[in-house]
């Protein structure tokens, strides 16, 4: 019997890849603003019980990192409270709820990769209130299944990290990149992929809290260089010919980051049965389906 899906945030880098993939797998109601509102909780809460899905994906999240620290209240309300009304919600319905959260649940102080039982510790107001609306999950809803992921980038969306370097490197000769910060880039289209994978199988028994990212590991730096490196070989406009690489304290931001946040896979390898493919690998992907829609 075909599932009904609800998607919320629709509009995001990944919640337009899960659009476009997760139809196969159910009957989707995609939603974002102004349609639900996350920080509305009404208007969340009454679009849940009017759909009544029998599987929630939530993709919306205050992710302006920066911004968050002069945006409490806005954060706490889209990263911790809506996360709680859908899983609410979620119970009643006797619902399976799919949420993404990040890797800024960690301080960053660690040397191995971040198991999925590792303690947490997060640096930002986006941090603690991702792991707010985490904390909520796990105490409402008996079946969900976070996925923490790191470093998005996509095609879609207004911006990230890709469309940024992209952006500046047509306009400037040099560019300053962060190099002592590391993690794992990863492709929204992967991430949305690996949630398709998932709903086949989703059962009380892994029901749980997974990492994903695309293997591999790189600094600010390092991706910035391959970006370029890749972008060159496509034939993108590019003015830019230095990247230096710069310490975070040269840098200063108003949210602190974590300086390494590699996340262990393995848990969710072992669901699907495969493993991540290399970020260079979906980097060099990425750019070349963003070369072919910019053409269009």
């Amino acid at each position: 019997m075909t599932k009904s899906i609800l998607l919320i945030g629709s509009n995001g880098q990944v919640g337009k890849e899960l659009e476009q993939i997760v139809s196969s797998y159910g009957d989707v109601t995609s939603v974002a603003r102004p349609i639900v509102d996350l920080a509305q909780p009404d208007n969340l809460r009454n679009f849940i019980r009017a759909k009544q899905p029998q599987i929630i994906i939530n993709a919306a999240a205050y992710t302006a990192v920066d911004k968050a620290e002069s945006e409490p209240e806005l954060a706490i309300a889209i990263n911790a409270t809506a996360p709680l009304i859908i899983a609410q919600e979620s119970q009643k319905l006797g619902a399976f709820l799919i949420h993404i959260s990040t890797d800024y649940v960690f301080d960053g102080n660690g040397y191995r990769p971040y198991q999925e039982t590792d303690v947490t510790n997060p640096l930002s107001v986006y941090g603690k209130t991702k792991l707010a609306g985490e904390k909520a999950i796990r105490e409402t809803c008996a079946h969900h299944l976070i996925l923490r992921t790191a470093w998005v980038y996509g095609t879609f969306g207004k911006s990230n990290f890709v469309k940024t370097m992209l952006r500046l490197g047509a306009e400037r000769q040099e560019l300053r990149v962060v190099a002592d910060q590391i993690g794992s880039p990863t492709w929204a289209q992967d991430i949305a992929t690996v949630i398709a994978q998932t709903i086949p199988q989703l059962t009380s028994e892994i029901s749980g809290t997974y990492h994903y990212t695309n293997s591999g590991v790189a600094s600010w730096y390092d991706f910035a260089v391959a970006i370029f490196e890749e972008a060159q070989q496509l034939g993108f406009p590019l003015k830019v010919e230095r990247i230096v690489p710069i310490t975070t304290t040269e840098y200063p931001t108003p949210a602190c980051r974590p300086a390494y946040s590699v996340l262990a896979c393995g848990k969710i390898s072992a669901i699907l049965g495969t493993y991540a493919p290399h970020w260079r690998q979906r980097l060099r992907q990425m750019l070349t389906d963003f070369k072919i829609g910019n053409e269009d």
